[in-house]
This record gives structure tokens, sequence and C-alpha cells, in this order.
């Protein structure tokens, strides 16, 4: 049984969620501010979480922040706010997704779904038992964990498929799209810029300085590439 942790302080809202996952066989927790919500992420494993941004107490950002330093559980954000910006700063601080207020239940499912399905299939990848060294990057597949120079890096899950992905393939070059598509799936309604956000992420926590990248570089016009 799937678990899940919803975090809104709407009580209708999340009533409405909770019983609808139900009927899909998912565990959910609930949580209706930010204190609440970063205690259950630590007392608890949780599969996928959705998470409101405006909160009272922490915002949804500053938990998203929180919760990366110690989890990398997939975490959806729901907004009322249609801004781009909104959404942007949702994945800067680490979300994997995001909804906007107001959603059908159906959207909220299918996103959960494919979350869900992509990091079932990731695990299941019989290759995943590899450990994968090069230039002093580590990864080691099959606990899906980072290490640059024996010292590990919390990643989170899009993260990790998209340094794996990177670094599979040495000096071949993936175009934004390419990337988008491969990472988080065809049905991704994001844009190019959600691959941008993702990759200056990642270069903060793996490269030493991260506007000249030891590892994941810019093909400019193109997109990015691992250089070995």
């Amino acid at each position: 049984m799937r678990k899940v942790l919803v975090v809104d302080d709407e009580k209708s809202i999340v009533k409405g969620i909770k019983f609808s996952l139900e009927q899909e066989d998912m565990e959910v927790d609930v949580a209706y501010d930010g204190e609440e919500a970063v205690a259950k992420a630590k007392q608890n494993d949780y599969d996928i979480m959705l998470l409101d941004i405006m909160l009272p107490g922490y915002s949804g950002l500053e938990v998203c922040q929180m919760i990366r330093e110690f989890s990398d559980v997939p975490i959806i954000m729901l907004t009322a706010k249609g801004e781009d910006m909104d959404k942007i700063m949702g994945l800067e601080y680490g979300a994997d997704d995001y909804i906007t207020k107001p959603f059908n239940i159906l959207e909220v499912k299918a996103r959960i779904r494919a979350i869900l399905r992509r990091n079932s299939k990731s695990s299941a990848v019989k290759e995943d038992t590899r450990t994968i060294e090069i230039k002093g990057l580590r990864i080691d597949c099959d606990s899906r964990r980072v290490y640059i120079e024996n010292k590990e890096v919390n990643l989170t899950a899009k993260e990790f498929d998209l340094v794996y992905l990177l670094v599979s393939n040495p000096n071949k070059v993936y175009s934004r799209e390419q990337l988008l598509k491969t990472i988080w799936g065809a049905s991704y309604p994001g844009d190019a810029r959600t691959v941008d956000v993702h990759v200056r992420r990642l270069r903060e926590k793996i490269e030493t300085t991260p506007a000249e990248p030891k590892y994941i570089h810019t093909k400019w016009g193109v997109g990015y590439y691992f250089e070995d």
C-alpha cells in the first residue's frame, strides 16, 4: 500500500484528497501546517507528498527545503497562484512537480501514479545494481546514492535520474526537450525551464564551482552533457 502525506491548511481540500486517494487503496496521512508536516516526514516513510505552498508557520517552500535535507521523497507542490515564479520556486526548493489550484482530483491522481510508476521502474532496473565511478564522482545505482570524493550528496529523485542518465551516456548531448521527456515523461506539462532549474540545483550540489562545471556541461543552443 502506497503511503501519502497531504499537507494543506484548508481542511475541506484535505478531506476531499484523502477520501479520493483512499479509494485508490492508498494510506493517507494529513498535516495542516508546516511544522506538523516536517515532523511527520521525519517520523514516517512516505512514497509521495502533496504540499501546499501557502501554509501557516513554515511556508510550503520552506517545508520542501527542510525535507530535502533528510529525504528525497517525491513532492508535488499545490499552489493557489498561477504565476510561473511560484512554479519555478517550487522546483528550486526541491519539488518534483506542481499543480495549480483549483485542480481536478483526477489530475492529482494521474500525477501521483505517474511519479510512483517512474520510481518503481527505476528501482526495478537490473543494471541499477552497478556502481559508476568517474572523476571523483560515484553513483551507487542500487541504493540511488551519489558521492563526490566519498562524501554523500543528498539529491532528489529527479536530480538522481538526471545525473545518472548523463553520466551513463558520457559526451552525449541531450536537448532540454529530450531530458524533459526522458526524466519527467511525455505527458509532463512543464517546459524546458524545468530542466534548467534542476541542472542548476544539481550543479550547486556536485560541482565545486558551479559556474565552471567539472561534470555537467552546457552545449550552448543545444542542451546538456556529461564530459568524461
